[in-house]
């Protein structure tokens, strides 16, 4: 029969209940790890071994719980079966195979959540259940931003966790920005001894008069990363990094003067920005700074063995290269018509740059303007237009439209919200979100790689409201991206409702400071601090 009861999210494609019948984890249940399956058994073996007690210890063959491989199957779909004997899972890759064990861990109930045993004569079961699952996109993600408030990398690795337990597989990793640069690069020390932290922080919106007047940063060393990576990597979650350019660059100026528009404003006397909103001070167009930045770029691909590199490329103001001598000097010995195909210039020299590398460059929808590179990925996020446009040009597209899934739009209306920014967006609101265009056509729609919620951190200044911006709606996108869902007016958010009843519990295991049904929780408030809410339902655009 079957059942919706098992209450998991994502929502699988098929569930069923194979009778009333249960396995019972026990001191004799192990782990058979079939070839490419060693992740997923030592991870099985660090989460339920920590929460359960029990030593999980590996199998020669057979096996209580048996992992495998099944190339029949595709990369990311899984196979779960729960007998009287005990639990196999098969993947069409080892990335399959730790879904599957990621749905293994919610079918154990919320208390699998935990790092401890609560109780020394707890019995662990798992309901007799099949369980065919497979994901709709091939990107699922979620971007973090450290750079307006830097997280910590315990905090990162933390929120890479929260992503596998809910089956999303690319962390796009926003590392630079006017307010702070947060990797190391060791040909270019300054960046971080300089760039890297700001002597205040405005609170709230940009119109604020309120301000934090401590400095405030922190970077990752390049031995960080790879830890960030390796720790990813184990999980089946790509690390796409963002190095901003040409605009959102003032940290990086500050550090080398020489990178801005010296002769429009004086460079050296730019601070690490310590408020929000779009940037005057944008790199200067010429060799220097293409030199290095492809220095910049050496360093991050040695970090980062993703596919992609975003390279930013959005709200970069052309009004200094207006005013500039030497942007006027570049554009006419280009041969250029105007400011937009500078920017242009500066995004196809970087997917060229990359593409002789064997790598992909991805930017958002503003790189289409003065013509998009030929190689490049656009990250849809002033809303549809720009994506559609990109499909339909034969781009690649990973859609993020600010008005449906900028999770620091606030979720909810009334004064308890804390710093409210943007539109509205409730549970139900991400739920119902579409990330494919009814604009395209099939073949079209075939480069919508996928879909991706964004965390733009100015007024989150800490883990705590990082998680209260996030969940629960991060969970509903994660439905959307992973599930094969009707069409929006037609989801049973009722149900999605219910079963969120259980995850609550999970997250609650977890320890994330969600925000509640009822609402923010006394602490989660922040009265008093301005924000910039819009009124009414957003455009569809």
């Amino acid at each position: 029969m079957s059942d919706d009861s098992l209450d998991l999210i994502p929502a699988p494609r098929r569930q069923t209940r194979d009778g009333d019948g249960t396995y019972v984890f026990d001191s004799g249940t192990d782990i058979a790890a079939g070839e490419g399956t060693e992740d997923t058994a030592r991870w099985l073996r660090a989460t339920l071994g920590a929460v359960t007690g029990l030593a999980l210890p590996p199998a020669d063959e057979g096996g209580a719980i048996r992992l495998s491989v099944d190339p029949t199957l595709e990369a990311e779909s899984y196979r779960l079966r729960v007998t009287d004997t005990g639990v196999g899972i098969e993947g069409g890759a080892p990335a399959g195979v730790f879904w599957g064990a990621q749905t293994l861990r919610q079918l154990l109930g919320p208390d699998a959540f935990r790092r401890a045993p609560i109780a020394r004569d707890r019995q662990w079961t798992v309901p007799h259940v099949t369980v065919e699952d497979s994901p709709r996109f091939a990107w699922r993600g979620n971007m973090l931003d450290v750079a307006r408030h830097f997280m910590p990398k315990d905090g990162v690795l933390r929120h890479l966790d929260l992503l596998a337990a809910h089956k999303l597989n690319v962390f796009h990793f926003h590392l630079t920005d006017d307010q702070g640069w947060r990797v190391e690069i060791k040909r270019y020390p300054k960046l971080t001894e300089a760039g890297s932290w700001r002597t205040r922080t405005k609170y709230g919106h940009r119109a604020s008069e309120l301000w934090e007047d401590k400095p405030h940063g922190g970077f990752y060393t390049q031995d960080d990363i790879r830890e960030i990576v390796a720790y990813a990597d184990a999980r089946h979650i790509a690390v796409v990094p963002e190095i901003d350019l040409p605009g959102h660059s003032q940290a990086a100026i500050h550090a080398y003067p020489e990178l801005g528009n010296s002769d429009v404003v004086d460079t050296s006397s730019l601070p690490v920005w310590d408020t929000w909103g779009v940037n005057p001070n944008v790199l200067a167009p010429t060799d220097t700074t293409v030199r290095f930045f492809e220095g910049v770029f050496e360093e991050l691909l040695d970090l980062f063995p993703s596919t992609f590199i975003h390279v930013g490329g959005d709200e970069c103001p052309k009004d200094q290269w207006r005013q500039s001598a030497t942007a006027q000097a570049r554009i006419k010995e280009l041969g250029l018509e105007d400011e937009d195909e500078l920017q242009s210039w500066f995004i196809r020299h970087f997917d060229t740059w990359l593409s002789e590398r064997g790598r992909r460059l991805i930017g958002w929808d503003e790189i289409l303007e003065g013509g998009l590179a030929p190689g490049a990925a656009v990250s849809s996020w002033r809303g549809y237009r720009g994506g559609i446009t990109a499909a339909k040009a034969g781009h690649d597209v990973v859609m993020c439209p600010e008005q449906q899934v900028y999770l620091d739009h606030r979720q909810a209306p009334g004064e308890d919200e804390p710093v409210p920014i943007g539109f509205v967006r409730t549970l139900e609101d991400v739920y119902r979100f579409e990330p494919v265009p009814a604009q395209l056509t099939e073949d079209e729609a075939r480069h919508v790689l996928g879909t991706q919620a964004n965390l733009w951190t100015e007024v989150m200044e800490n883990q705590q409201r990082v998680d209260y911006q996030a969940f629960p709606r991060l969970s509903a996108f994660s439905e959307v991206a992973w599930s094969e869902l009707p069409e929006p007016a037609d989801r049973d958010y009722a149900g999605f409702e219910r079963r969120m009843t259980a995850h609550y519990r999970r997250l609650d295991a977890l320890g994330v400071d969600y925000r509640r049904p009822g609402g923010p929780l006394p602490w989660q408030r922040r009265p008093g601090v301005l924000g910039r809410p819009i009124e009414g339902a957003p455009p569809n655009v």
